[in-house]
């Protein structure tokens, strides 16, 4: 990456999510609920541990916000323990992807201006983690390279999913150390069977919700798609790093539109989006018990729940960077 992008590039990791499709499968395993990014399925590293990893890989702790349920706090920093925390932000109730993309956003902002951010949900498997590093890596140097587009990383399908979310895409437009980029024709979230196998003949991508943009450039756009979001928030950008912040945030969560951001902001303006499409890269959102079995069936790992989360109180050596 170029020292300009080194400079200001930051993460943002997604974690204030409840896992209601995985609930009833943990509660089982566990015998008490658990968000399913909290979780370690196999091994002794959580999702969320796994995504954090990922992050630090290619921006510095520091410059990573996390964003958490308020009711999760306990769990997550339990989790931190031992690392570098960034800033961490309690989200004080969930109100849809705009509002948590959006809400760390702010504090990037206010942070840094002239900021490229990669977003991060936590409860997706990824493997191996140094061929998607380079491909994120590629996706942020083509977000810094082309401010006024934003850069989504996608999945190649391997069987009909009407779970995930679609992209089909257009001509390539470019080349990014080594990962073609294509042009996004359109968006199709969640289809129903028939769509999604029409989907799958025709070529298109799996959504993985991983992009990367100009922080800027992701704000104007949101404003641009969910202005009655944007503009709650833009007052509370004013109150980010003052005494007012946190009180701030829970007045502005109790009015706060529920808006999704597949739906509001991807589907409506496609065609200021690219896709790297990972190659050599398995990728997984596991939201149901057969998809995580599936999954550590490929690279030969068996399920494990439940399972000690590995912190620095358990095991004070560096984490592995292995699955």
């Amino acid at each position: 990456m170029k020292s300009n992008l080194q400079r200001h590039l930051w993460s943002i990791v997604l974690a204030g999510g409840e896992g209601e499709r995985l609930r009833p499968y943990v509660e089982r395993a566990l015998g008490h609920r658990k968000p399913k990014q909290y979780c370690a399925f196999t091994g002794k590293r959580s999702m969320f541990q796994h995504t954090l990893d990922r992050a630090d890989r290619i921006a510095p702790a520091r410059r990573r916000v996390t964003v958490i349920a308020r009711s999760h706090r306990a769990e997550a920093l339990s989790q931190l323990l031992g690392r570098e925390s960034g800033e961490i932000i309690l989200q004080p109730e969930n109100r849809d992807t705009a509002a948590g993309v959006l809400l760390p956003l702010a504090h990037v902002l206010v942070r840094d201006p002239a900021a490229t951010v990669i977003v991060y949900p936590s409860d997706h498997f990824i493997y191996p983690s140094d061929r998607f590093t380079a491909i994120a890596e590629s996706a942020a140097s083509a977000a810094e390279l082309m401010p006024g587009r934003l850069v989504l990383i996608a999945a190649a399908p391997d069987h009909n999913e009407s779970d995930y979310g679609w992209l089909r895409i257009g001509p390539r437009h470019g080349v990014f150390g080594g990962h073609a980029l294509f042009a996004v024709e359109g968006f199709a979230e969640k289809p129903g069977p028939e769509e999604a196998q029409r989907l799958l003949r025709s070529g298109a991508l799996w959504n993985t919700f991983i992009f990367a943009a100009r922080a800027e450039t992701l704000w104007k756009l949101c404003r641009m798609a969910v202005p009655d979001v944007v503009e709650m928030f833009e007052p509370y950008r004013a109150m980010i790093g003052t005494p007012l912040e946190e009180s701030a945030r829970f007045i502005l969560y109790e009015r706060m539109p529920v808006r999704n951001f597949s739906s509001a902001v991807l589907a409506r303006f496609p065609k200021i989006f690219s896709v790297l499409m990972m190659q050599g890269v398995l990728w997984s959102d596991w939201g149901r018990e057969e998809r995580i079995s599936e999954t550590l069936r490929q690279i030969g790992k068996q399920l494990h729940l439940p399972v000690e989360i590995e912190t620095a109180e358990s095991n004070p050596r560096t984490l592995s960077a292995a699955v």
